[in-house]
């Protein structure tokens, strides 16, 4: 994707994009900048006469855009925003046309000739940031808030852009700057020795934070989880039935099925939502001797994915030995293992402890499967007021905030002197403040982050 050359903190331009996607029966064009209502007030006409330029805000007006020649180009609906009050913060315009490409290339053009830029990926959303709309967190909500691909992740999304995850934030910060004013306060009156903080009030309130802090890391796991894809390996010996399984789960043909030992040469990867969580289901090559080259590089990836994967599905279909059991449960230490009994229809009398009982050809069971997967999963209940942290530049502000923070509530135990203390607060304050964009965010982070949302946002 192409990466924004220009500088968002001193660019005033105006700029356009296609704000839907194409080939639907309606396409938005978005204008944002200081000239955005002059430049669509030069190609649009109203039906009523009335001049954009003294129309009122929050207002929509019916019209038509014509081009030099007064030809209509297309009927359109204009809506109409004044700073501050629009998504960006600047007065902003939205053209609603038809969705034809040929309309909307050709409104795009007529802008751009009359002094509007093409808008790059995440150019609104940074603006509406740099304006004072929202916080650098909200603004990526934005981007998750796009990609979202089940229930849980939309709502995690939702809740971030609601600023729940910016007032924890801010929560903390409060307490922080209270230590850090009093210990501060200390050193100026140094040579007078005065103490202003009592040192056990500070050192629980330090922890508190900490709890916090560390509360908000763990929670990353989950989040990312819920972001990404909990990834599934279904593993087991030949033909035991693992691409009929996957077909199941994801309910399509995805896998060829066959009674041949070894038609799984590849691993096979697709996701499929349960119960709002969505599952990254991978098929893998049966466990076997052989001399066939391929199938002993798929074998080899099968035993790959078994380590990448968080959980493990194992596949039997005929009675495993104590041996086989002890040596799965070896080889999947410290990933969340269910065993599970195929063509229980053709085996009813195989006994495999805490083994769940299936038949993948008749779709037999799969609904206890997919509700253990969700149990094992471990993902919490989602609500739009949780706040679970699913970024990893979040992440990675977290973990040096609880660092430095840990240190103080050492060098507070120790009863350090209060520079020391003070150093350490302010590189928990300025970890907290890069998440939020408190302070003033370098031009490079913010390329880099808006970069990777559409064009249009």
């Amino acid at each position: 994707m192409e990466q924004n050359t220009l500088n968002p903190l001193s660019d005033h331009s105006t700029i356009c994009a296609l704000a839907t996607s194409t080939g639907g029966a309606i396409g938005v064009i978005r204008l944002s900048g200081p000239n955005a209502i002059d430049i669509t007030e030069q190609i649009f006409r109203s039906h009523t006469g009335k001049r954009l330029s003294e129309a009122k805000a929050n207002t929509i007006h019916y019209g038509e855009i014509v081009d030099t020649e007064g030809k209509t180009i297309d009927d359109v609906l204009v809506s109409l925003f004044r700073t501050p009050h629009s998504y960006t913060g600047e007065d902003c315009v939205e053209i609603s046309c038809h969705g034809s490409r040929y309309i909307l290339r050709t409104v795009l053009r007529m802008l751009s000739s009359h002094g509007c830029r093409p808008a790059q990926p995440g150019e609104y959303t940074q603006r509406a940031f740099l304006n004072g709309k929202m916080d650098l967190s909200q603004a990526e909500a934005v981007a998750d808030l796009v990609s979202a691909s089940n229930a849980a992740s939309h709502k995690l999304a939702i809740s971030q852009l609601k600023g729940n995850f910016s007032s924890k934030l801010q929560m903390l910060r409060d307490q922080l700057l209270k230590i850090t004013s009093l210990i501060e306060l200390e050193l100026d009156f140094s040579d007078q020795d005065v103490d202003f903080a009592n040192r056990e009030e500070l050192l629980q309130l330090a922890k508190d934070i900490d709890s916090h802090i560390s509360t908000l890391a763990r929670s990353f796991e989950a989040g990312l989880a819920i972001k990404k894809g909990i990834p599934v390996a279904i593993i087991g010996k030949t033909n035991v039935g693992k691409s009929t399984l996957l077909n199941q789960l994801l309910h399509e043909n995805k896998a060829i099925v066959s009674d041949i030992h070894g038609t799984t040469r590849d691993v096979i990867e697709d996701t499929v939502d349960i119960y709002g969580i969505t599952f990254r289901f991978i098929d893998t090559a049966g466990i076997r001797q052989t001399q066939d080259t391929v199938e002993q590089l798929g074998i080899e990836r099968t035993y790959q994915k078994l380590e990448e994967s968080s959980i493990i599905i194992w596949l039997f279909d005929q009675q495993p030995s104590e041996e086989e059991l002890q040596s799965i449960h070896t080889q999947t230490e410290g990933k969340k293992l269910i065993l599970v009994h195929n063509k229980y229809d053709l085996t009813p009398n195989i006994d495999i402890k805490e083994a769940i009982h299936i038949s993948a050809k008749q779709g037999y069971n799969i609904e206890q499967l997919e509700e253990e997967l969700y149990q094992v999963a471990g993902i919490p209940e989602i609500t739009e007021n949780d706040v679970i942290v699913t970024n990893a530049r979040h992440y990675e502000a977290l973990i040096h905030a609880h660092k430095s923070i840990s240190r103080v509530i050492n060098n507070l135990e120790e009863n350090i002197s209060g520079d020391l203390l003070s150093e350490d607060l302010r590189i928990c304050l300025d970890q907290l403040a890069d998440i939020t964009g408190g302070q003033i965010t370098s031009t490079e982070v913010l390329i880099n982050i808006f970069s990777h949302f559409c064009v249009g946002k």
